[in-house]
């Protein structure tokens, strides 16, 4: 049963995603964020009713202006269900996946900033106009800290580039984890629960050690 509706959920989910982006190139910005909405809300409508996965949160995002959401990452789920939790976030990511045919270009111009940690002084440069923009825009900010997937069980260190962002951005950073690993992160996915659990905001101005100390705490005190 359940690999009948892993394969329901692939060939639904990403037919429609192959229609969204035949869209994209004629959406500008603003219609991009619609566009990912409505991308995400497919994704969940795939999730909750072919795959028989509930999701519900513990806690909220922040309701007022900009924060730095540093979210453990387990499996795809989290990243594409991002909008339907965050509105339009401005999401950090490998700058592999902007390589990508078609979907590269929609996600650029969706505001998504690469991380290309080999590029040197202009990819930096380039994300710090990007991310200053964001904050003008009030857009909230959601990285995963450890910089890749990690198992459910495990506890992964903070990539480097993490305390960085948080000092560029100067804003409280939020850990939040979220439990898709064990359900989602193999190709045949299992029903039942993802939850995701938001921790206390921390405070902008820490020196690296301490961030990076107080956002692992945080995110693995969550997760259990």
């Amino acid at each position: 049963m359940n690999v009948l509706r892993s394969l329901a959920f692939y060939g639904v989910f990403y037919s429609g995603t192959l229609v969204l982006l035949l869209v994209a190139p004629f959406r500008g910005r603003a219609g991009m964020w619609k566009l990912a909405h409505a991308w995400s809300g497919l994704h969940r409508w795939c999730v909750r009713h072919l795959l028989g996965i509930r999701i519900i949160q513990e806690g909220a995002p922040q309701a007022e202006g900009p924060v730095l959401y540093a979210m453990r990452h387990e499996s795809f789920f989290e990243a594409i269900d991002a909008p339907q939790v965050f509105g339009a976030p401005v999401i950090f990511a490998k700058q592999e996946l902007l390589d990508l045919p078609m979907w590269g270009k929609a996600a650029a111009k969706y505001g998504i900033i690469p991380v290309a940690r080999d590029k040197g002084a202009k990819a930096l440069r380039d994300l710090m106009r990007a991310a200053r923009l964001a904050k003008e825009e009030g857009r909230a900010f959601l990285i995963f800290p450890e910089g890749t997937r990690i198992a459910h069980d495990e506890e992964g260190p903070i990539a480097s580039g993490f305390a960085g962002l948080y000092k560029l951005l100067d804003l409280p950073v939020v850990p939040v984890a979220v439990n898709s690993g064990p359900l989602y992160g193999d190709l045949v996915k299992q029903p039942g629960q993802i939850t995701y659990r938001f921790g206390d905001p921390i405070a902008p101005g820490l020196e690296r050690a301490e961030v990076e100390a107080q956002v692992r705490e945080g995110i693995n005190r969550l997760r259990a």
